[in-house]
């Protein structure tokens, strides 16, 4: 059974899907709200600050990915695409917008429900009033109220830039592989695509570090991939 203080929000315009995935999330012991369009699912989202969305891109008033970048815009939530499409460009285009997994209908529930619990295990849950705030140099991370300072100063973060800062903080002093990180915060499809990394890790580095030709705390692991030093919470 799933933790009770799960929220989800599900996104889609068939009616007959929601309460199929409705009930089985409730099943399972989550909290779950869903609408019948964008617009309305934004608004959902933007007050029940859900653990995950679930999206039917084939909405009635908007697209389906304009709806993922609008998500995207203030919210790092995992986002699981639903959908009869199932084309490679229409699968690319959603990861692109900033989706985290695509799912093809038909489905099995079982299948659904296991990719909601791996995608919860990544947002890392766990994390505490006590545990949410971490440093690294001038540096600090709210992870609950998600931001950024430096000096006490706020840094802006694009969301992927976000992203990429939480994975890190996440798994501080651990080397994570340029496959790891590009898998968690592009998703499956963009396993192969490093120069997504290095241009971003080059964006954290130019907004974090004190020198970002010598950073001391985002460091590389030649040929492996990159590692997170110096945090204390």
């Amino acid at each position: 059974m799933s933790d009770p203080g799960v929220t989800v929000v599900l996104i889609g315009d068939d009616r007959q899907i929601r309460r199929y995935v409705r009930a089985a999330l409730e099943s399972e012991a989550m909290r779950v709200f869903d609408a019948g369009t964008g617009q309305e699912g934004l608004a959902i989202s933007a007050s029940a600050r859900p653990d995950l969305v679930i999206i039917d891109p084939g909405l009635p008033d908007m697209e389906g990915v304009d709806v993922i970048r609008q998500l995207r815009a203030w919210s790092a939530v995992p986002v699981i695409v639903l959908s009869a499409r199932a084309r490679e460009n229409d699968k690319v285009m959603a990861l692109d917008a900033g989706a985290d997994d695509y799912v093809t209908m038909p489905f099995g529930i079982a299948e659904l429900l296991a990719r909601i619990r791996a995608h919860l295990r990544r947002q890392d849950r766990s994390v505490t009033p006590d545990s949410a705030r971490v440093s690294f140099g001038a540096v600090t991370v709210n992870l609950a109220a998600r931001s950024v300072e430096r000096d006490g100063e706020t840094i802006h973060l694009s969301p992927i830039e976000y992203r990429l800062l939480v994975t890190l903080v996440r798994h501080a002093g651990c080397v994570l592989t340029h496959r790891q990180l590009l898998e968690e915060v592009w998703g499956p499809a963009h396993a192969q695509n490093a120069n997504y990394l290095r241009i971003y890790m080059a964006h954290l580095r130019q907004k974090l570090e004190g020198d970002p030709a010598r950073p001391e705390h985002i460091v590389t692991e030649t040929g492996v991939g990159y590692c997170l030093v110096g945090v204390g919470c």
